[in-house]
């Protein structure tokens, strides 16, 4: 049986492909506005996310960025759910980017490419665009939602905007080393250790774990490591940034070696986070001091 959750989600696909455009930044508003007011916990954990990327905010101005984050999550999802409703033309006039050519020099070398990525911006429009515009395939690694109803809704609405979705489980690794084989570009998340079984590096001055995965896969393919970020740059256009390559280069011990990169990949998601704190959509604990700032606050 479906969740209240699935049905909701299921009814703004349907409706948002009709909601003028001039629309969206008052519902984006409302919508976050909605989301963080009885949602203490997850206001508290963005509001230590974001005095990580921006140590100097404090007082109202934290106030307003915690709020602008709620609202630029609420206009995500309702950009989302009008993609599929979208032409080619539509999708190419919405994206700007710079470093496109690292892209297209991995897929002309043929060992796959993996992007990753923070939980930041709108990274379904630019796959959006890779698929419809450059004829791409694009494999995804996501993580499995509960109740199972809602993730293969999830599942079946990337699938429309045709992704390649490999959920995150004892079999992702083998998918993505056949999609790297048939030179896909593959997303990987690396901001957040779901299962707490990555590496140990320094994330904003503090130590945390992050996914071994796309340090391990590189090695293991020989697949370019490019970071990229989507900014949302108004409400009629994303920005898509995409790095140099990370170097993967294998210099000892395997574990060394995948700890090594995977520090380096940080340190460019650091940088792109900074660009645009209040578009960090990370609301889950990550370090574990968040958890000890949850508990004292009686929020755990």
């Amino acid at each position: 049986m479906a969740s209240r959750l699935e049905h909701a989600f299921r009814a703004a696909s349907r409706v948002m492909p009709h909601v003028p455009q001039a629309a969206l930044a008052p519902l984006a508003t409302a919508g976050g506005t909605a989301a963080a007011l009885p949602d203490a916990r997850r206001r508290l954990l963005v509001e230590r996310n974001l005095r990580r990327a921006d140590p100097t905010l404090s007082g109202l101005a934290l106030r307003r960025a915690v709020q602008d984050t709620f609202e630029s999550y609420a206009a995500y999802w309702l950009e989302a759910f009008r993609l599929p409703s979208l032409d080619p033309a539509e999708v190419d006039a919405g994206l700007s980017y710079e470093g496109f050519g690292y892209i297209e020099d991995s897929l002309h070398r043929g060992n796959g490419t993996i992007m990753v990525l923070p939980h930041l911006g709108s990274w379904e429009w630019a796959a959006f665009w890779m698929t419809q515009v450059h004829g791409v395939r694009i494999t995804a690694v996501v993580e499995r939602l509960e109740p199972p109803e809602m993730f293969d809704w999830f599942a079946e609405f990337r699938r429309a905007l045709g992704i390649n979705v490999v959920p995150l489980g004892p079999r992702a690794g083998q998918e993505v080393l056949a999609a790297l084989r048939r030179n896909d570009l593959v997303t990987l998340l690396a901001d957040r250790d779901i299962d707490r079984t990555g590496v140990e590096v320094d994330f904003f001055g503090e130590t945390t774990t992050v996914p071994a995965g796309p340090a391990t896969l590189a090695l293991r393919s020989g697949a370019d490591l490019l970071p990229i970020a989507v900014y949302q740059r108004d409400a009629n256009l994303r920005h898509a940034v995409i790095q140099a390559p990370v170097p993967a280069e294998r210099e000892g011990r395997l574990r060394a070696d995948v700890t090594r990169i995977s520090q380096d990949v940080v340190r460019r998601l650091e940088d792109q986070i900074r660009a645009a704190p209040t578009q960090w959509h990370l609301m889950s604990p990550n370090w574990p001091s968040d958890h000890e700032a949850l508990a004292a606050a009686g929020l755990d």
